[in-house]
């Protein structure tokens, strides 16, 4: 046996079982936040080369590996907390830095900035519905059974991904709604926006503490519930 792992098991003998779940859980948690946030980065930064801007390409985020989309603080060290010690994943990924003024003429600037922004959530319904798809294949050909923790970890992935696309389209800077919303708003409705712009993570704070996030996120789990009633 490789005596690297020796000490882990060692830890791992002293924990009760229900200790042992909670790491598992966790760790499980965090590996699917890194990816579901690779993917959700990915997304911004691939539509923005697609539509001129070379500068998500030069700065390496035009990719899939986790490495180049994760943030220490954000991607690592705040879902892991949050897993261990609330339940719940809270955190963020490094974001793609984007030059609006390289964009195609082909579009307006605001309409181009919308798709790049809106192009990151989308990638996590894409995510969600892959999942589902390969659940669904798993159950069907018996690889897996429902109820085992496998299959609630699969599970808790596709909630993830439904979670990060209606939170981020919360119509609230710094989120990519906020990005949405000024595309969609005429011209003259500049003044809104800058509002936003100074207060949107205060307000976002005030969501979070009121409780009024967990209604605005309510569909996630009805998707979640919906795409999980498909396969089982």
């Amino acid at each position: 046996m490789n005596e690297a792992f020796l000490p882990f098991l060692a830890l791992q003998s002293m924990l009760d079982p229900g200790t042992q779940q909670k790491i598992r859980t966790a760790i499980v948690m965090l590996i699917a936040f890194v990816l579901s946030v690779a993917v959700h980065e990915f997304g911004h930064a691939f539509l923005a080369d697609r539509l001129g801007d070379d500068t998500p390409r030069r700065q390496g985020r035009v990719t899939l590996n986790p490495i180049a989309h994760a943030d220490p603080i954000g991607t690592l060290a705040m879902p892991l907390f949050g897993a261990l010690f609330g339940g719940f994943v809270i955190g963020w990924g490094k974001p793609v830095m984007i030059n609006p003024m390289a964009f195609t003429r082909k579009l307006r600037m605001k309409t181009a900035h919308l798709l790049v922004a809106l192009a990151g959530p989308m990638m996590n319904v894409v995510l969600a519905f892959f999942i589902t798809g390969l659940l669904g294949v798993l159950l069907a050909t018996d690889v897996i059974k429902p109820g085992q923790e496998i299959t609630s970890g699969i599970a808790q992935v596709i909630y993830l991904n439904w979670l990060l696309f209606f939170f981020n389209l919360i119509p609230c800077p710094p989120l990519d709604g906020g990005a949405i919303l000024a595309g969609l708003l005429p011209d003259r409705s500049q003044g809104f926006m800058d509002f936003l712009q100074q207060y949107g993570f205060i307000i976002l704070i005030g969501l979070f503490v009121s409780g009024a996030l967990s209604v605005v996120l309510r569909p996630a789990l009805w998707m979640t519930q919906l795409s999980l009633q498909l396969v089982l």
